[in-house]
């Protein structure tokens, strides 16, 4: 089972969904579609996709399959912001002691991704539990 509402916004758009791997597929098609329109870069579209891929993924790690998640995608005139709201206000993502380029590490290359792609991310608690805000230069 899979949903996605989609709301079109100003240079953007807010998802509504059931993590799936359908619903993520379909979310990241429309951030590439939606960022051309407003001539983003595909480089800066590529990695705002990644970014929405990785954000949505760790929700369903800590959350499970089919949470509920929002994910907001707009274009900004100094580059792109990825927002994904999931309904835990507890449970935040923290860094692993192991270093995610280390012969342990079988994951946590998220986070080192985020700092990468899109350095100074933020979590903020929200009405709907929390939100991680991420800003991506153009």
């Amino acid at each position: 089972m899979w949903a996605l509402a989609v709301r079109r916004r100003n240079q953007g758009f807010a998802a509504h969904l059931s993590a799936s791997v359908r619903s993520f597929r379909s979310v990241r098609a429309l951030t590439a579609e939606v960022l051309a329109e407003y001539d983003v870069d595909a480089d800066a579209a590529e990695s705002a996709q990644l970014v929405v891929s990785e954000l949505a993924g760790n929700s369903v790690r800590a959350l499970g399959d089919h949470v509920p998640l929002v994910v907001e995608v707009y274009a900004t005139a100094f580059g792109v912001a990825v927002n994904v709201h999931d309904p835990d206000p507890v449970l935040l993502p923290r860094r692993r002691a192991v270093a995610p380029d280390s012969a342990e590490a079988e994951s946590g290359w998220g986070l080192a991704l985020l700092d990468l792609l899109a350095p100074g991310w933020q979590i903020r608690r929200s009405a709907i539990g929390k939100q991680i805000r991420c800003h991506l230069a153009r």
